[in-house]
């Protein structure tokens, strides 16, 4: 079992950015699939972005060009820049881990079920 560690979450104004770290500690997956996922209050948990160990991205549309998810393998830590955050941001995040998906990128973000291993999350609220 993986243990993942979130943080980095915070309040911002809109506009702003954040950088969300997870460390990942205990068994690692030598060929993994890592992904953020969010969840609002009343709504279903939502993929964020996803990477495997190959480097290959996939991002939900909503984030498009104002997120950038990362990796450094040295540190074992996944990392998540968000730039001109928007109100609707606005969410609990998570990090997950699991098994090298071979498949669409995209898949994944519809499927968190997919992975096996969560962290408890990290706040972030942007204010307009």
């Amino acid at each position: 079992q993986v243990h993942l560690v979130e943080s980095g979450g915070g309040s911002v104004e809109s506009g702003g950015s954040l950088r969300l770290s997870c460390a990942a500690s205990g068994y690692t997956y030598s060929s993994y699939s890592m992904g953020w996922f969010r969840q609002a209050p009343g709504k279903e948990r939502e993929g964020v972005a996803t990477i495997d160990s190959d480097g290959n991205t996939s991002y939900a549309d909503s984030v498009k060009g104002r997120f950038t998810i990362s990796q450094d393998n040295a540190k074992n830590t996944l990392y998540l820049q968000m730039n001109s955050l928007k109100p609707e941001d606005t969410a609990m995040y998570y990090c997950a881990a699991g098994p090298r998906w071979g498949g669409s990128g995209w898949w994944l973000l519809l499927h968190p079920s997919y992975f096996a291993s969560w962290g408890q999350g990290t706040q972030v609220t942007v204010s307009s």
